[in-house]
């Protein structure tokens, strides 16, 4: 019988040689993450300068935004090529690619992770409808994010007199994964973890591929891990395991049962913390989007504060999913994003994009960075770094209707409710988020309105809606004036709702 391999982590790291292609899971916020051994691969080329020139791929931001995650990698010479889902969990990362220290791709959280998958079932690449028409089709860049990326990660196909996209498999060295957990046989269980993330489809790439996969666990268990329904990846896919009895469930936070999944929600909750300013104006009328007996998800950002919102005013909220793989509970915001606490239901995160990428969403609340004439919105390159989508585009291409969320400017802008529920700008924002035409294509208007997709543009002076016709403004808030708070502030014009039309 197989038995678990138990090395510490520099041991792990001497393994890992030049030119590997490297891939993470894990999530921001520390959920998942087996920083631990990427600690240890950062150590030891600072000491040795090796290994250098990795590949390394990761679906969602991984870190503390400072330090750890994917800023263990960011160091010029250590990386070559960069395929994150997500960036903005390292400044340092995003630095490299902004000066050409490396070749920088961005791709939908969903589609490395499913890919991911398909590599390691042995398919060829994965062949999806997820990016068309966005920033990852090869008509928008094909997810190239500077000069040095020049390789065609993904090619435009046709089946069946369809378009779709076709995302060429990888090969992958190695893989760094993460459990609460290992037991004698080198199973790996998740059960107090917030999420069991890409884990398993991590591990499967690289142990099919010929790779290795690598664990770090807060413990190696004398015991094999009961009921064997707990293991999250099964032992024959791991190689080597580190236990590391430091480890944190989240980023600087202790093991919390409710977050886990572990304790039954109470009966009653205490009243829930409302967002304030700018974020409860644009939660409070994005709220008004929900309806009975739907699937939601929120996204990063300001709509992570509508559930609260939503609550304090009675507005039932039947069924949640966020793409981390809980279902349900109470939203975590800031840095614990992906994690929920007294979760019904927690899946794997490649298997939640399955649901996604089916239209399994009834509603989507995203954020928005720039809006167009268009209706394209762009979330994932912003001034000049590369963010990243995320899940972004996974879940607002199939949901059947798309709420998007954000300021109608920034930098500088002041607003705030009076006592008589009128809209007040006390300073006007600098930087326009209206633009002609966005930099990146996150969400294409295009596509959206060929497929007939429901969509909802709300910020916090006036409410957009995307039309057969095209961009539409539906409604401006108490208070605000159209022409001199909302028309006179866009580089390009709006067709007005009725309601909104000056009288002849």
């Amino acid at each position: 019988m197989k038995t678990a391999n138990v090395v510490d982590a520099d041991r792990m790291a001497a393994e890992i040689f030049d030119g590997a292609t490297v891939v993470l899971s894990g999530s921001g916020g520390g959920l998942l993450e087996a920083d631990h051994i990427a600690a240890a691969i950062e150590r030891r080329f600072l000491a040795t300068g090796h290994p250098r020139d990795l590949t390394l791929i990761h679906g969602l931001g991984i870190g503390d935004g400072v330090a750890s995650g994917i800023s263990r990698f960011a160091h010029e010479g250590l990386v070559r090529r960069v395929i994150g889902g997500h960036w903005t969990w390292s400044k340092r990362m995003q630095a490299l690619a902004r000066e050409e220290k490396i070749e920088a791709y961005t791709l939908p959280a969903g589609v490395i992770q499913t890919l991911l998958r398909e590599c390691g079932a042995g398919r060829h690449g994965l062949v999806t409808h997820i990016g068309l028409h966005t920033f990852a089709d090869p008509r928008h860049g094909g997810g190239r994010c500077n000069a040095r990326a020049t390789e065609d990660l993904v090619e435009l196909v046709t089946l069946g007199g369809r378009e779709l996209l076709w995302f060429k498999p990888w090969k992958i060295d190695f893989a760094l994964i993460r459990g609460t957990s290992a037991d004698p046989q080198g199973n790996l269980t998740a059960r107090e973890e917030p999420a069991d993330m890409d884990a398993f489809a991590c591990a499967l790439a690289a142990h099919n591929g010929g790779g290795r996969v690598f664990a770090q666990v807060r413990e190696v268990l004398a015991e094999p891990i009961t009921p064997a329904r707990a293991v999250s990846v099964p032992g024959i896919l791991v190689d080597s395991v580190c236990e590391f009895a430091a480890q944190n469930q989240t980023t600087g936070a202790a093991y919390d049962a409710t977050i886990s999944g572990e304790l039954p929600a109470p009966d009653s909750c205490g009243m829930p913390v409302l967002p304030e300013g700018l974020r409860y104006l644009i939660a409070r009328r994005a709220a008004q989007e929900l309806t009975p007996r739907s699937c939601v998800n929120f996204g990063f950002g300001l709509p992570d504060g509508i559930p609260a919102v939503a609550r304090a005013e009675g507005i039932a909220i039947d069924w949640t999913a966020i793409e981390q793989g809980p279902h349900n509970g109470e939203l975590l915001g800031g840095h614990l994003f992906g994690a929920t606490r007294h979760p019904s239901a927690i899946v794997k995160s490649t298997e939640q994009f399955d649901f996604f990428s089916g239209g399994g969403i009834d509603i989507a609340f995203l954020g928005m960075g720039e809006l167009d004439a268009d209706g394209n919105v762009n979330v994932s390159w912003l001034g000049d770094s590369i963010v990243g989508p995320g899940g972004f585009v996974d879940i607002t291409q199939r949901a059947k209707k798309v709420v998007f969320c954000g300021s109608f400017e920034a930098k500088g802008l002041e607003v705030e409710q009076g006592e008589d529920g009128r809209v007040v700008i006390r300073n006007p924002g600098s930087v326009p988020k209206l633009v002609e035409k966005v930099r990146h294509i996150t969400f294409s208007g295009r596509r959206a309105r060929a497929e007939g997709q429901k969509v909802v543009y709300v910020t916090e002076r006036a409410v957009f809606e995307l039309t057969a016709d095209g961009l539409q403004l539906s409604e401006v808030a108490p208070g605000i004036d159209v022409v001199k708070d909302v028309l006179e502030r866009m580089p390009f014009p709006v067709r007005l709702h009725p309601s909104l039309a000056p009288a002849r």
